[in-house]
C-alpha cells in the first residue's frame, strides 16, 4: 500500500528539505555573484566619475541621456519571469547608489515627505538621493536656480485634471531646462485610523486629489465634510491626531504617516496618472528615444496658429501636446506649450525648429529630454 502524503514516516518532509536546501544553496551562490557584480559596478562608476574630474566635467556626474539608454538596454535584454517594471526599479537603485559613492544628488520638489511628488522623485532618482521638499512650487524652482539642489521635481500634467498652471508659468521665465520626465499613476486611497466609514465624518485632501474621487466620495461618503488643505501629506498628517477623520493620499503618505487604508484605489478614473518634468541646468543629449518641449506665441492674425504648426508636418515630427495658457504680459494673448517626438539634435527637429524661428515671434526651447522609462 502507498504511503499517505505527508505521512507520518516523515519520508515526504526529508525530500521536501532536501530540494528546498539544494535550491537555496543556489539562491546563496547567486546572491554572493550579485553582491561582488554590484561592488564592481560601484567601482567602475567611480571611475567615471574620476575620469569626468580630470576633463572638467565633474560638475555633471548625472547625464539623463546615459541612464535612459541604460534603462533601454537592460528592458530590451529582460527574458523574464521579473518584469520591465521590476528591473527597471532594480536598476534605478543600483545607478542612485553608485551615483552617492560621489555625491548624493539633491531632488527639490512640492512637499511635505509623503506627497506623490516624492514618489516621482524617489521613483526616477532612487532611494540615495537627498529629498529636498519645498512648500511651494516657485521654491522648488528656486533651489535649483540658486544652485541649492541639483534638479527639480515638479508636476506638469495630470491626464483628467489637466495641466498644472503654476508649474507653466514658472517655465516661461526659468533659465533652468527640462532634463527628464516622470510618468506616475496615482492610486488614491482613504486613510484613517477610524475602522468603519460610517465613523468618518471628515475627509481632508488636496483640492485636485478631492476631484479626482469626487464620485467616490458621493457614492461612499456623501455627508462627509471635505476639506481642501496645500497637500496629500499634510491631510495624512491631520487625520492622523484627529478623530472621526480620513484623509485621501498615496501609499508614501500611509506608510509615512502609519495611516491604514480604510478604502483602496478610490480614484474615479484607474488610469489616472501624473507627468512630472526633471528640471536641471544642464541639456540632456540624444539618448535615442527623446521629446522636445518648447514655448511660443503666434501674432493675433487669422491662420496664425495653423502656420506655426505648418513646419512641424513638413518635417515630419511628431506633435504629441499643444496646450494655450494666457501670455502673463499681455490681456488676451496667449502662448503655446508643445511637446514633439524627438531630440532638437536629430535632423527633423533641427528643420523643424529652424523654420519655426522664423515664424514665431516669440519662441522658448525647454529642452529635450529621454521618454519616461517606466
Amino acid at each position: 500500500m502507498r504511503p499517505a502524503v505527508g505521512g507520518g514516516d516523515g519520508t515526504m518532509s526529508d525530500d521536501l528539505q532536501r530540494e528546498l536546501g539544494l535550491v537555496r544553496q543556489q539562491i546563496d551562490q547567486v546572491d554572493g555573484c550579485l553582491l561582488d557584480l554590484l561592488n564592481q559596478r560601484a567601482r567602475l562608476a567611480q571611475q567615471v566619475g574620476e575620469i569626468k574630474s580630470r576633463h572638467g566635467e565633474a560638475g555633471f556626474i548625472y547625464r539623463p541621456e546615459r541612464e535612459a539608454q541604460v534603462l533601454q538596454r537592460i528592458q530590451g535584454m529582460n527574458p523574464g519571469p521579473l518584469s520591465n517594471e521590476s528591473v527597471t526599479w532594480f536598476f534605478r537603485e543600483v545607478m542612485s547608489a553608485c551615483l552617492s559613492l560621489e555625491q548624493p544628488l539633491g531632488i527639490a520638489f512640492l512637499g511635505p515627505l509623503g506627497t506623490f511628488s516624492e514618489s516621482a522623485a524617489t521613483k526616477h532618482f532612487g532611494h540615495a538621493a537627498r529629498l529636498m521638499p519645498q512648500i511651494s512650487i516657485d521654491d522648488v524652482f528656486r533651489e535649483v536656480e540658486a544652485c541649492h539642489a541639483d534638479y527639480a521635481v515638479v508636476p506638469i500634467e495630470n491626464s483628467t485634471e489637466g495641466a498644472i498652471g503654476r508649474t507653466l508659468d514658472l517655465l516661461l521665465t526659468t533659465p533652468l531646462r527640462i532634463c527628464g520626465e516622470v510618468v506616475l499613476r496615482i492610486h488614491q486611497h482613504l486613510l484613517s485610523n477610524e475602522e468603519s466609514l460610517g465613523r468618518v465624518s471628515k475627509v481632508y485632501s488636496h483640492a485636485q486629489s478631492l476631484a479626482q474621487c469626487h464620485e467616490w466620495l458621493n457614492r461612499s461618503l456623501p455627508l462627509a465634510q471635505r476639506i481642501p488643505v496645500g497637500s496629500n501629506a499634510q491631510a495624512a498628517q491631520l487625520a492622523a491626531a484627529e478623530r472621526g477623520t480620513a484623509a485621501i493620499a498615496g501609499q508614501a503618505a500611509a506608510e509615512r504617516y502609519q495611516l491604514p487604508e480604510l478604502a483602496s484605489n478610490i480614484e474615479d478614473e484607474p488610469n489616472n496618472t501624473t507627468r512630472f518634468v526633471v528640471l536641471g541646468r544642464h541639456d540632456a543629449g540624444p539618448s535615442g528615444r527623446d521629446k522636445t518641449s518648447l514655448i511660443m506665441s503666434a501674432q493675433n492674425q487669422t491662420g496664425a496658429l495653423s502656420r506655426l504648426l505648418a513646419p512641424f508636418s513638413d518635417a515630419g515630427v511628431s506633435m504629441t501636446r499643444l496646450e494655450s495658457r494666457p501670455a502673463r504680459h499681455t490681456l488676451w494673448e496667449y502662448v503655446f506649450f508643445v511637446d514633439l517626438d524627438g531630440h532638437r539634435d536629430d535632423a527633423p527637429v533641427r528643420t523643424a525648429l529652424a523654420e519655426l524661428v522664423r515664424r514665431a515671434p516669440y519662441l522658448k526651447l525647454l529642452g529635450s529630454y529621454p521618454v519616461a522609462a517606466y
